[in-house]
């Protein structure tokens, strides 16, 4: 429908959680295209108040790590403040009165499931301040990578959470990789995808993203932009 508006060129559905393709990777595609400008409009219904606090900071990181040939990126203003909003809301409540009703009398089936055998957690950290860094997009992208790699069965199995705080704050984004307990502060896209390659599959803690309880304050360091996996 985006795209039959006047003036648009080119519309793409994305996710900013998890979902293909993500956000990230819609933006990317688009970029260094014959575009004036791009505009993010976010289809999400309630808006959540960091929203676009994270997503500003995420965008500006994903430009960050992929320099040059960014037309100027705009976002739009939350859809339920928009004048339409209010008789579309009408529209859909007038319209279930043609929807069949929910029967009631349908008995119960009780299903079965499976324990599951992954033996590795990952935690991604949603308080305040991870939130505020991005990390709905960091959550988004390791379930992306989850699913891509078959993470659940894969090597050890992995099995993927949300955390309501993991503590240490200034270094948001932060997740968690157990049974090690090990910390990772700073986290980016390119940070998962080492994470998952070499920690989760390899066995090996990543030490550039990698804090360890020291008992003392830690800031967050500056990795490298070029710091890849070495192999060892």
């Amino acid at each position: 429908m985006a795209a039959l508006l006047q003036g648009v060129a080119t519309a793409v559905a994305c996710y900013s959680e998890q979902g293909q393709p993500s956000l990230r990777d819609a933006l990317l595609s688009l970029r260094g295209g014959p575009y004036e400008t791009i505009i993010v409009v976010p289809l999400v219904l309630p808006l959540e108040p960091g929203f676009l606090n994270w997503i500003t900071r995420s965008l500006k990181r994903w430009q960050s790590e992929h320099p040059g040939a960014w037309p100027p990126i705009r976002i739009s203003r939350d859809i339920a403040q928009s004048l339409h909003f209010e008789p579309l809301l009408g529209a859909l409540i007038n319209g279930a009165s043609a929807e069949p009703a929910i029967p009631t009398d349908d008995p119960v089936k009780l299903e079965g499931s499976l324990v599951p055998a992954q033996k590795r957690r990952v935690l991604v950290c949603e308080g305040g301040a991870c939130n505020a860094a991005g990390a709905h997009a960091i959550w988004g992208h390791l379930r992306n990578v989850q699913e891509n790699r078959k993470l659940r069965t894969t090597g050890d199995g992995t099995m993927t959470a949300k955390a309501t705080c993991l503590g240490p704050c200034n270094l948001a984004p932060v997740l968690q990789v157990f049974p090690e307990g090990t910390y990772y502060g700073g986290v980016t896209e390119t940070a998962v995808d080492r994470i998952v390659e070499e920690h989760l599959l390899g066995g090996r803690v990543v030490e550039d993203f990698a804090y360890q309880p020291t008992g003392r304050k830690q800031r967050l360091r500056l990795v490298p932009k070029n710091s890849t996996s070495t192999g060892e």
